[in-house]
């Protein structure tokens, strides 16, 4: 399976926007943190501006939704043009359900787990989702070291959807920079969400190029 870089836009300047998702149109997708300052301490954006950001850039959208009742609003952002929408666990009532209404609206569903959620009570979700998105920090902020607790967690889930057989993808977000990269690829992951590692360089497209490589390397991945 092919490795993806997902730029974060949490890291961007976010009163030039549309030219901060330009800027790093040749990654896979482009990440989009939405909070709502109850299931995290922090506040960012909301379905307007993902709606806009739909049409200023060919990337497509992957939402994160840290938000409490992910189950009512998660359909509006497929609405606003989500191509991927990842819900937290910890905040919906009906995850089967919900992974199931995603799907049914064409866009992919998603399931993240906090650093102390476990991945093992949820084995028997794992055929209703498309994507797994492991925190490797706290989420709510960006700009936080990556958590290198999280890497066996990161080997158990990779284990669990080989056990199935799932073609399903496994996110990793929070800390992710040319210093661990490496270690997600190895244990398992396949998606990447960087943030300040991009946008935080002075060329972003070339940040998520050499991130890219970074993780064909530890995983003898052929580049694309």
């Amino acid at each position: 399976m092919a490795l993806q870089i997902n730029p974060s836009i949490l890291s961007a300047d976010f009163s030039r926007l549309a030219d901060e998702a330009k800027a790093v149109e040749g990654a896979d997708w482009l990440h989009v943190d939405v909070m709502d300052n109850h299931f995290v301490p922090n506040l960012t954006l909301g379905v307007p501006v993902v709606e806009s950001l739909g049409k200023v850039t060919e990337t497509p959208l992957d939402c994160h939704l840290m938000i409490d009742d992910p189950d009512r609003w998660a359909p509006q952002y497929i609405e606003a043009g989500a191509g991927s929408v990842t819900f937290h666990v910890e905040a919906a009532a009906a995850p089967v359900r919900l992974a199931r209404e995603i799907r049914a609206k064409g866009a992919r569903a998603s399931m993240a787990l906090k650093p102390a959620t476990p991945i093992e009570p949820y084995e028997d979700l794992l055929p209703e989702l498309d994507m797994l998105l492991v925190m490797t920090v706290e989420p709510g902020f960006g700009g936080q070291a990556f958590l290198d607790i999280m890497l066996p967690k990161i080997r158990r889930t990779r284990q669990l959807i080989d056990k199935h057989g799932l073609q399903m993808w496994l996110q990793v977000d929070g800390g992710v920079s040319a210093a661990t990269i490496e270690r997600c690829a190895e244990a398992g992951a396949d998606v990447f969400v960087a943030g300040s590692a991009v946008y935080g360089a002075d060329d972003p497209a070339k940040a998520v190029q050499a991130l890219r490589r970074l993780a064909e390397k530890a995983t003898g991945t052929p580049g694309t």
